[in-house]
């Protein structure tokens, strides 16, 4: 069965329009690839470079899923480490001692007496003070001091106030005993040692301390006499001047004696001042 010429002719159309299809693809292919596989790539680059700009690259991701993740951590290790273990707190309380065991462990500066030279007392001290500011030991060795009190002293007559060692050959000295302490003290030129048992010293104590600096740091000096109850006086002045008499008392914070003179064949008694008094 023959065909008709418009048959031949659409035919002919398809085939050339068949053709002209390929040579299209074809070209395309040659001048230019494509430039990702994703079918979901923007077709030009100004989108391609806008959608760059709008959205979070990986690196940026990663970056604040870490930041993120590391906080958390943090969190959770404040949370974790904030409160320490029972059995760690009850260590902690047992090894950081208390401020009154460690005012009790505190060494404590006590009084402590010195033998030396008799009559040497006051050159005795001078060298220890000497001794401790040249080797820095204010800090262990804070007082050295020669007991003195004031003395009223009554001679040919007359008063005099004189200054009387209350312990001759003895030092006070207030310091913290330790080895190095005891050897600045002991080997101070004119030291003979330390008064105590054995060879440890012996701390005086507040009682002690007390009663001595009491009775040096007297602002009334003390007479010293020097007639003795039954001893034979002769009074110098008064109405019974060159009367013979024994002492029968003494009141030496008066200054006064109590004497008893013969009259008429008995014994009468009579105060009299220190000064008026002499031996016989």
């Amino acid at each position: 069965m023959g065909h008709s010429v418009d048959d031949q002719e659409i035919t002919t159309t398809v085939e050339m329009s068949h053709q002209e299809s390929e040579e299209n693809i074809i070209g395309a292919g040659s001048e230019s690839l494509p430039v990702s596989m994703d079918e979901s790539a923007p077709a030009s680059g100004e989108e391609a470079e806008a959608a760059l700009d709008t959205a979070p690259d990986a690196s940026t991701r990663g970056e604040e899923t870490g930041a993120a993740l590391a906080e958390e951590d943090a969190e959770a290790t404040i949370e974790t480490s904030g409160a320490l273990p029972e059995d760690t707190e009850a260590e902690v309380e047992a090894e950081e001692p208390s401020a009154e065991e460690g005012e009790e462990a505190a060494p404590e500066r006590q009084w402590y007496v010195v033998h030396g030279y008799s009559g040497y007392e006051n050159r005795v001290k001078k060298n220890l003070e000497q001794r401790i500011e040249s080797m820095g030991m204010q800090d262990k060795i804070f007082q050295v001091v020669v007991p003195t009190e004031e003395e009223i002293e009554i001679r040919g007559g007359e008063r005099r106030i004189v200054e009387r060692r209350v312990f001759p050959g003895y030092i006070l000295v207030q310091m913290v005993m330790d080895e190095t302490s005891w050897y600045v003290v002991r080997n101070t030129p004119g030291v003979t040692g330390f008064v105590g048992t054995g060879n440890k010293p012996t701390p005086l104590s507040a009682e002690e301390v007390e009663k001595i600096m009491k009775r040096i740091e007297s602002a009334e000096p003390t007479i010293k006499v020097s007639f003795k109850v039954g001893q034979k006086v002769r009074l110098t002045e008064g109405a019974f001047a060159d009367f013979v008499g024994e002492v029968d008392d003494l009141y030496p914070e008066k200054g006064r004696a109590r004497v008893l003179i013969s009259m008429f064949g008995r014994d009468t008694p009579l105060e009299v001042d220190l000064l008026h008094l002499e031996r016989v």
